[in-house]
């Protein structure tokens, strides 16, 4: 049913009764009938209306309906609007031949015959109404095609998220079988030849030296795998926004000054040293434990990538923000891997040459997120690689965790 597509009428004509009679014929209630009094009026309301169908007296003073239909074609809005002439004139064929060059569809003779009259507009309303439903149609495809289009879009940014995702597990759970079976080997290896020891009742291989030292390999191994277990507790986390800062006022100097001492058995072990600078006390209210974790992972990653050259640490005010630096001399990190190491799994070294699931610096940029602070990193490969924590020296912990949704500033 197309009856509720509203059509539009014009009828033009210089003489009142005519406009009134014709109106009476041809309108409805699924109609609107706009008259004109001469051309002026009907362009004004072409303008304005788009109508189904204009029947123009041809005969009126000054522009007559010719001139008007001719002025129609040349309208783009108007250009398509079906025009029916109205004459009294006789019926010479001449006359209607100029109507049809004019741009008419039809040509009435007055008197009106008022069945013809109506037939002929029903069928021109009818037309108007099926070319409406029809551009609606149309546009309702076009739209459905845009929706599937950008459905499909969707789908496909969704696909390779979803691959992404795919290679992230693969990769991390190849680094963490990887990881996990470093420690558990050594265990494992420790446990074998013990027990071939006690087998052979050799009690020379169980003297109070080489009990000490089973001891520190066998906390090494487990501090190993603890770490490992924590990181990948410290992302589940994150991700679920639990994760716990409990803020209290330190020296952050005094903190940095303990883990480069602490650092110093790991930093001679591996040929190196640590250099700290200090620019006096630095006291704000942060998590200690975490900002610990932060800088710990800093002097570990800088001890591993730093060539066995020295390693410079400073602490300093930097524009009324606590500033810790970490430069290391190292093999550097390019600019593409600069934007990537703190994603998740993600290592300078993407072989397992290097141990560690690439979650230390995804880890450390989160809990300095949720300080309200930042962390950034300045390099160039073969030159060493410059880390500095930025973190505010007055800050409220709780309103920065209630505001990024990333941590609770609640006790673990």
């Amino acid at each position: 049913m197309l009856s509720h597509i509203q059509a539009k009428l014009l009828i033009v004509d210089d003489l009142p009764e005519n406009l009134l009679a014709l109106e009476a014929l041809i309108k409805a209630e699924d109609r609107e009938v706009y008259q004109a009094g001469s051309a002026d009026q009907a362009l004004s309301l072409l303008l304005e209306h788009e109508f189904a169908l204009a029947i123009l007296d041809v005969q009126m003073p000054g522009m007559n309906g010719f001139e008007l239909a001719e002025l129609m074609r040349g309208m783009e809005k108007t250009k398509h609007i079906p025009i029916v002439f109205v004459s009294a004139a006789g019926r010479e064929m001449n006359y209607a031949f100029k109507g049809y060059e004019s741009g008419a569809v039809d040509f009435l003779h007055k008197p009106l015959d008022t069945l013809a009259v109506k037939s002929k507009v029903k069928v021109f309303v009818e037309l108007y109404r099926q070319r409406k439903a029809l551009d609606r149609q149309v546009q309702a495809l076009a739209r459905s095609q845009q929706e599937q289009q950008q459905l499909l879009e969707q789908l496909q940014v969704a696909r390779g998220e979803l691959e992404r995702a795919v290679r992230m597990r693969d990769d991390f759970m190849s680094i963490v079988s990887h990881e996990v079976r470093t420690p558990l080997n050594g265990l494992i290896l420790e446990t074998q030849l013990r027990k071939l020891h006690l087998s052979r009742d050799n009690a020379d291989a169980f003297t109070l030296d080489k009990m000490r030292a089973m001891v520190e390999r066998d906390e090494r191994q487990i501090n190993s795998l603890i770490r490992l277990i924590e990181d990948m507790l410290d992302v589940s986390r994150i991700r679920t926004g639990k994760l716990s800062i409990s803020p209290s006022r330190f020296n952050l100097t005094q903190l940095v000054g303990g883990l480069v001492e602490n650092f110093a058995a790991q930093a001679a072990a591996v040929g190196s040293v640590i250099e700290l600078e200090v620019a006096g006390p630095l006291e704000g209210i942060w998590d200690e434990f975490r900002i610990e974790q932060v800088i710990a992972n800093l002097l570990s990653n800088a001890l591993r990538y730093g060539a066995k050259r020295p390693v410079q640490v400073r602490v300093l005010d930097d524009q009324g923000m606590a500033c810790v630096e970490v430069r290391d001399q190292g093999i550097g990190i390019s600019p593409e891997n600069q934007r990537r190491i703190f994603q998740q799994f993600e290592r300078v070294d993407s072989t397992h040459s290097v141990a560690g699931l690439g979650l230390g610096l995804y880890i450390s940029e989160q809990i300095v997120l949720a300080h309200g602070g930042r962390i950034s990193v300045s390099s160039a490969e073969g030159e060493g690689a410059t880390f500095r924590v930025h973190l505010p020296l007055v800050c409220d912990v709780h309103e920065q965790n209630d505001e990024s949704g990333r941590s609770e500033a609640t006790s673990a």
